[in-house]
């Protein structure tokens, strides 16, 4: 489409130069008449005919091949937009291979991937413009989009839809990776979470199960299965905390568990009130959740 439409709109730039030209260049009243006109024109009418008969073919080809993806998806998932974060579910015919994850989505390179887009309070907007256009969430009507991409690396995605004061610190990263690093990935994100293998992170899981925490996360393993908020089993093996707006690192992790309300004000996790020896052991035990 670029291709095509750049060329024709160069030969429109290039022929209103010729004629700009040739009327400055004109002595007298009238120009006189060129006989070479109605060939010309209709050249560049069968070349616009030509040039929309291809576009519409290959959209129609390009079309089918999305249908035909759509049908046969190599992954599936589930994406559910939240004030402000996204839930990531993958979903498989067998339910022991289902599992979730936030704001991170991996994807193995050139394989078809079925996303299914829903809302859980207010209209979102799914855009990775590297991957693919915007696609509305609107609470109650489910909709879907298929990728299929094609490099290898990471690319940035956002909510593109008002949703409410935090709405320019909703973004969501998709990995595109080979197939046996997402079959890695993969293959751990199935697994519960580490037992702590130390006294300090011991600690830290007693200050989680005790705190209320638990009263919006799950990690696998624990007793700990809200669904309330971002599942935690894997916390650590993301690169970003509380969807795109820290790095994460051990410095932005605990200042977020300090104070989530100073990095984006009105979200729904509350100041938890945790002390200075609370919270680093908290930290610490997160860390292992790889």
């Amino acid at each position: 489409m670029l291709g095509v439409c750049g060329f024709m709109y160069a030969l429109v730039l290039i022929f209103l130069i010729i004629a700009v030209i040739r009327a400055r260049r004109a002595t007298g009243p009238e120009m006189s008449r060129d006989h070479g006109l109605s060939k010309t024109l209709g050249l560049w009418v069968a070349l616009i005919v030509v040039g929309l008969m291809g576009l519409t073919a290959t959209s129609y080809l390009i079309d089918r091949q999305i249908a035909q993806a759509a049908n046969n998806p190599d992954v599936k998932l589930q994406i559910t937009a939240h004030q402000w974060w996204w839930d990531v579910e993958y979903l498989d015919a067998d339910p022991s291979q289902h599992f979730h994850t936030a704001n991170e989505i991996h994807v193995p390179v050139n394989s078809s991937v079925h996303v299914t887009l829903m809302a859980d309070d207010v209209i979102h907007s799914f855009w990775v413009p590297s991957l693919h256009g915007k696609r509305d969430l609107i609470p109650g009507r489910p909709g879907s989009i298929d990728l299929r991409p094609e490099r290898v690396g990471v690319y940035r995605g956002q909510c593109a839809e008002f949703c409410g004061a935090q709405h320019a610190k909703m973004a969501l990263e998709i990995v595109v990776e080979d197939a046996a690093t997402f079959a890695a990935w993969k293959t751990k994100q199935l697994e519960t979470a580490p037992q702590p293998r130390d006294e300090h992170a011991a600690r830290g899981l007693d200050v989680f199960m005790s705190s209320a925490c638990t009263l919006c996360h799950n990690i696998a393993g624990t007793s700990a299965s809200a669904t309330l908020g971002p599942d935690l089993t894997h916390l650590a093996s993301r690169r970003m905390l509380a969807a795109g707006a820290l790095p994460n690192d051990r410095t932005h992790l605990i200042q977020w568990l300090s104070d989530p309300q100073s990095i984006k004000p009105g979200n729904h996790m509350p100041s938890l009130g945790l002390t200075a020896d609370a919270l680093d052991p908290l930290a610490s035990y997160l860390e292992t959740l790889r």
